[in-house]
């Protein structure tokens, strides 16, 4: 067992974090500011690629692993967290048409998808289901060559913005195995997007509803065999779960190496504020919940690119410990800053406000403690 990088491994750690001090961090706040989604700059990314992590080199993607994933989405979001958020959800796309869809599928998205010519998002979550996501209602009806597919998803990050869906559909009956996944273009008539959510954080990137009215999809655009979507589905998420846990370390890290320099700082009663032993437990329990944070992302990560039969309930794990300390870790950051913490003029407000949703998003903490316990406890 070695906790050390590989040499591999740092090299590809160095390229995330100085793109992510050069082309994520000096923009960050006027980002969330104005609610732009920068595509210009995760096509720089893709260019590094970091577009398609885990897909196949034949196709243009890097054919990296899980792990690296992690530690490359812990480096970007650093940067910025809503901008490498969002890198993942398009990567998870990617990898569900990489290796679930037929060759023709592959060759024909992946190249573009691979270098962000083409951008991708990831539609499961339904107005009337969201941790049942097995209950969607998003109907797929088989006419000749094509599926007619009518019903609705909500909290899609990139609608309206992105240029090709990855969508979970019923085709069948009722539950898991009544759900296929079809790739549906953007400029596909009847489709169209609702209004901007109004949120609370991840301003960097559009989150809206996309509907479907009537919207004819190729039988060729489907992603496997009828009724195997809910399957591709959650396995997307065993990985997007690592990487939205990767990013709340980002996030976290940076909010703890702000709070350290403030507090060298910072003075009140005549000394700095690091001179308070109250303050120096707070900055030890960040620092230790981050760590461990980082060792369970990796080990599921480990496990994931082994394909331990354990995998599911380890990124589970990771998933919901990892966002629950970097959320921890923005708050105490911004506790300690005091008033000065609450004030947009300073980046920890709007970390907070990222890493927020990664409690929620890819399975709320909740559902990760219900498959924990599921797995746990099978006969």
């Amino acid at each position: 067992m070695d906790f050390t990088l590989s040499d591999d491994q740092r090299a590809i750690a160095d390229a995330a974090s100085a793109f992510a001090a050069a082309e994520l961090a000096p923009h960050s706040a006027r980002w969330d500011e104005e609610k732009h989604f920068p595509v210009e700059v995760l096509r720089k990314a893709a260019e590094l690629g970091f577009a398609g992590i885990y897909v196949g080199e034949d196709v243009g993607g890097s054919g990296l692993g899980r792990l690296d994933a992690a530690i490359i989405f812990e480096a970007l979001s650093h940067g910025d967290v809503a901008t490498a958020a969002f890198l993942s959800i398009h990567n998870m796309a990617s990898w569900m048409i990489d290796r679930f869809g037929s060759d023709q599928l592959r060759r024909r998205y992946l190249p573009r998808l691979t270098s962000m010519e083409l951008v991708a998002s990831y539609c499961l979550t339904e107005p009337g289901s969201g941790s049942d996501a097995a209950a969607l209602r998003t109907t797929a009806r088989r006419d000749g060559d094509a599926y007619v597919v009518n019903g609705s998803k909500a909290f899609i990050s990139g609608a309206g913005t992105s240029d090709v869906y990855v969508v979970m559909v019923r085709t069948g009956g009722e539950g898991a195995k009544g759900v296929s996944a079809l790739v549906v273009e953007k400029d596909s008539p009847g489709l169209s997007f609702g209004a901007q959510e109004r949120k609370m954080g991840w301003n960097a990137q559009p989150t809206a509803q996309v509907n479907f009215d009537n919207v004819r999809v190729p039988v060729a655009n489907r992603i496997g065999e009828e009724g195997e979507g809910f399957r591709f589905a959650m396995m997307g998420l065993d990985g997007g779960r690592l990487n939205i846990a990767a990013c709340s370390l980002g996030g976290a890290a940076f909010a703890l190496e702000t709070a350290q320099a403030y507090l060298g700082e910072r003075r009140q009663f005549g000394r700095p504020l690091a001179d308070f032993q109250a303050l120096q437990f707070k900055i030890a329990d960040m620092a230790t919940e981050l760590e461990a944070a980082r060792l369970m992302v990796r080990r599921g990560a480990d496990a994931l690119d082994r394909r331990d039969p354990q995998a599911t309930r380890l990124c589970a794990m990771a998933k919901r410990f990892a966002t629950d300390a970097g959320f921890f870790v923005a708050n105490e950051a911004l506790q300690l800053h005091g008033g000065y913490g609450y004030l947009r003029d300073y980046p920890l407000e709007r970390i907070v406000r990222d890493l927020r949703v990664h409690q929620i998003l890819e399975g709320t903490n909740e559902i990760m403690r219900v498959i924990i316990a599921r797995e746990l406890l099978r006969p």
